[in-house]
């Protein structure tokens, strides 16, 4: 009888092992959270009572950058893609000095006006906490990765008032095409309990559920399919720009905290004789769009580019929030050119950048209904995956590992990085391509000769 039932007596042992352990990780982070969201509240408060807060961008990321290469070099960057790095190569190994460190430049870069987002800080804090108690009670490596996956889920629910998108999202952003089942579990129980205890602590988020969405109708599905292949593509171009980015601050030759300077005064002078919606978070632009308003036309791009002038200029902070400003309005542009809803398309595209440039339509679909209720997620869900898969073999996260190619006719070395390997489209599809192309070009000759 013993032998029959042991399968499942252990089991439950490790069900009741990891409802104890996530519950505590989920607290720890929980309260880490509130902490760092109420300390950003704060700060950007008190700069923002000056006029010309956004002056002292050039000196915030050359104190951001001395503080992460000196202290916690592991702390460079938008936080989560360095949590995912430490899982794939140091088996959830974190500094411990990353936590405060982490905090206090993501702080001054956002409150003074750096372009980023406040979800990497929290994944990053609540993974470096998880990773430092995994070694405290000296738990093995395995455990330690389960640690780190619960804390980013645990970060990313208290931030944005999200349980189950931010457990999803934990085991789904570390490789492309696949979940950890093993880490499900404790990632919903850590990211349940984080969100309730930075609730119970006076963190209040934003939801906005929509009461009216279109009619399902075939020509209203085609623009939510049009719309999934253009936030892909905006996706593709916002990794591209961050890309770029960083390849331009590394070109530059000089002591690595002074390039806050250089990408510092451009901001300065644009805010100045521009305008200031980009810097910061830009949650009221985020908001207006949500609302139904039209805002400046070109403003995801010129959020592209802050964000990647941010991040890539000694700035620190996280890549989502810049995500949900970006996908928003975009949706409001791609709702004008068609003549929709600005509200419902603004929402979609808000969830579908996410999804395309972080590579997690999973997330990001149940986002939508937490965000914006059950009625529009059918469509949230379909523009999901096609930004999803419309971004190619690339991720604003290089460090996430190619599980599953996303087209047969694509050839990738799977099991690597992303930032590692070459697409090959193969010879006949390339073949086909062509043809179609040609097609293409003899119907518009001939369309302009009649």
């Amino acid at each position: 009888m013993k032998g029959k039932f042991a399968e499942e007596i252990l089991l439950f042992i490790a069900v009741l092992k990891w409802v104890v352990l996530a519950t505590f990780i989920g607290v720890i982070v929980g309260l880490s959270t509130t902490v760092f969201l109420k300390t950003l509240n704060w700060t950007t408060m008190r700069a923002g009572s000056f006029s010309y807060y956004y002056f002292f961008i050039p000196v915030v990321f050359v104190v951001s950058a001395l503080l992460i290469k000196y202290l916690a070099p592991e702390a460079e960057g938008h936080g989560t893609e360095k949590v995912i790095e430490a899982v794939h190569k140091r088996a959830g190994k974190i500094n411990i000095l990353v936590v405060p460190i982490k905090l206090i430049a993501s702080v001054i870069t956002i409150a003074f006006g750096g372009s980023a987002g406040k979800e990497g800080p929290c994944a990053q804090i609540g993974a470096g906490l998880s990773s430092f108690f995994a070694d405290i009670f000296k738990f093995d490596d395995i455990d330690r990765k389960r640690f780190v996956i619960c804390g980013i889920s645990a970060g990313f629910a208290s931030v944005f008032g999200t349980p189950i998108a931010g457990a999803i999202f934990g085991v789904e952003v570390l490789f492309i095409g696949d979940l950890l089942y093993e880490a499900l579990l404790p990632s919903f129980i850590a990211g349940m309990t984080s969100y309730h205890i930075s609730y119970s602590l006076g963190v209040r988020y934003f939801y906005h559920p929509f009461g009216f969405v279109p009619v399902f109708s075939e020509s209203f599905f085609l623009k939510i399919v049009l719309s999934g292949v253009f936030f892909g593509l905006c996706s593709m171009l916002f990794i591209e720009l961050m890309r770029y980015g960083k390849h331009l601050s590394e070109r530059i030759n000089i002591y690595k905290p002074l390039k806050g300077i250089i990408g510092g005064v451009p901001l300065i002078i644009f805010g100045f004789f521009v305008s200031k919606e980009y810097f910061g978070l830009g949650l009221e632009t985020i908001e207006n769009c949500l609302a139904g308003k039209e805002v400046f036309i070109f403003a995801f791009l010129l959020k592209m580019i802050f964000t990647s002038i941010t991040l890539n200029f000694g700035g620190s902070g996280g890549v989502v929030t810049p995500i949900f400003f970006i996908g928003a309005t975009s949706g409001m542009l791609f709702a004008n050119i068609f003549h929709l809803d600005i509200a419902t398309f603004s929402a979609l595209g808000f969830v579908s950048l996410l999804a395309g440039a972080a590579n997690t339509p999973i997330a990001a679909s149940i986002m939508a209904v937490e965000l914006f209720g059950a009625r529009i997620a059918p469509y949230a869900a379909v523009s999901c995956v096609i930004s999803y898969l419309m971004t190619g073999h690339r991720s604003v996260y290089p460090s996430q590992v190619l599980a599953v190619t996303k087209s047969p006719s694509i050839k990738v070395d799977t099991g690597k990085e992303i930032e590692e390997i070459e697409p090959v489209v193969s010879p006949r599809e390339k073949s086909i391509t062509g043809t179609v192309l040609r097609k293409i070009r003899k119907v518009r000759k001939q369309s302009k000769n009649s």
